[in-house]
């Protein structure tokens, strides 16, 4: 059992080092940047499953540290959510396969309601439609899932959190996003109390 746990923690290690660190982090961060902190739009991410609960948490994450962010389902999306889009928002939508049916299907809609919203698409499919029609495309390296079926989304999933973390904290550092500027958006809980003991900290230092 050690023995699988450490093959395991081995193998998605390494698909984190291999994630290429290309020009579409960069052009993601620069649409994030102007849609969002220079035009005042905000961040829309998406994805089906187990990608949309890493693009879930992209969007939270993306909110606390100065960035607004929100998840749209794209099942829901259908059913009337689509009305969260605004003109000056960015989409950022996760398909490992890259030809996720309701995500195509956002995107037709999302641009019927309003054309030409950038899309920055995080995949492991440089070929597929999304990527073809994508601003900002993100490859995951398409590694192989440590699931010993190669079905559940296992190591594609890590991989997508490590890319939302990069985004993140590339954007956290272009915006100077600071212990006081945390602090103001977490009043309770320990994270709150530390950012507030942090921002105390640097004005007395």
């Amino acid at each position: 059992m050690k023995d699988t746990i450490q093959k395991v923690i081995e193998h998605e290690a390494q698909a984190i080092l291999n994630i290429p660190v290309g020009e579409g982090m960069e052009k993601a961060i620069e649409l994030i940047y102007n849609r969002v902190h220079k035009n005042k739009g905000k961040l829309v991410t998406s994805g089906m499953g187990k990608a949309g609960q890493i693009a879930l948490n992209i969007a939270t994450t993306f909110s606390s540290t100065g960035t607004p962010a929100v998840f749209l389902h794209p099942s829901e999306s259908q059913h009337g959510d689509l009305g969260i889009l605004q003109e000056n928002d960015v989409l950022l939508v996760i398909s490992n396969s890259g030809k996720t049916r309701e995500i195509i299907e956002l995107i037709e809609l999302a641009e019927n309601l309003y054309q030409g919203l950038p899309l920055i698409l995080i995949s492991s499919n440089p070929e597929g439609l999304l990527a073809k029609t994508a601003d900002a495309f993100i490859y995951t390296g398409n590694p192989s899932e440590v699931c010993p079926l190669g079905l559940s989304p296992t190591t594609s999933t890590t991989v997508m959190t490590v890319i939302g973390d990069a985004l993140v904290v590339s954007m956290m550092n272009k915006i100077g996003f600071t212990n006081e500027d945390y602090a103001k958006r977490h009043h309770g809980g320990y994270l709150g109390d530390k950012s507030r003991l942090q921002a105390r900290t640097e004005k007395n230092i």
